[in-house]
């Protein structure tokens, strides 16, 4: 009887884990299929149960999944900076559905710590779902506010694109010339480096 639930959390740890590495930022999906809004309300209410700073809670946000939005939102943003020759997701592959998440400048100013909490959040439960996300933060802030109907008192603050995926993403050790440079082989397979634990950890007591 004592034994399960160390068993169990052993399991859960290491799920957990393998949930981390398995969402990735993914940049071509199943265009033919399609999100419920209610998947991404379920997405946001993971990103409201999560921590916030000082308990303030100043995010805000965005649901879309209809097409004809969807066509309105995809010109407006950057895709893969690394990528300069590729102008982003073809038609057919781009995303079904976005979370726009914006900052209450009634409550805050600051909103870093925040939102990167409730978009590892929301991409984290995405993944559980099957599903698959791409962080943006360069977009043109001005016309997606228009786009949305934005009000006074909020600042855009990032994008959710989100689908079924449809690429391959693995992670790859740094090259030695130290490139952190995200790049796509010959079969479009897209390769992640990621620096050591040696490189990262500075000091164990």
């Amino acid at each position: 009887m004592l034994i399960i639930p160390h068993l169990n959390m052993w399991y859960l740890r290491d799920m957990i884990k393998k949930l981390i590495e398995k969402t990735r930022s993914c940049r071509r999906f199943r265009e033919n299929r399609a999100i419920d809004i209610n998947t991404l309300v379920d997405l946001v209410d993971s990103a409201r149960l999560s921590a916030s700073a000082a308990n303030l809670q100043p995010l805000k946000y965005f649901l879309v999944a209809d097409r004809e939005k969807n066509s309105e939102i995809f010109p407006l943003l950057g895709w893969a900076g690394y990528l300069k020759e590729w102008a982003g997701p073809p038609e057919g592959e781009r995303p079904l559905a976005y979370i726009v998440v914006l900052g209450d400048t009634g409550i805050c100013t600051s909103f870093d710590c925040d939102l990167g909490i409730a978009l590892q959040s929301m991409s984290l439960v995405a993944t559980e779902k099957g599903l698959a996300g791409c962080i943006i933060a360069s977009f043109q802030k001005d016309k997606l506010g228009a786009v949305l109907g934005v009000s006074e008192g909020f600042t855009l603050l990032a994008v959710l694109a989100l689908g079924e995926p449809v690429e391959k993403i693995v992670l790859e050790k740094i090259s030695p010339d130290g490139s952190i440079k995200y790049w796509r082989d010959a079969e479009g397979v897209h390769h992640v480096p990621k620096r050591s634990l040696d490189d990262i950890i500075v000091g164990r007591f």
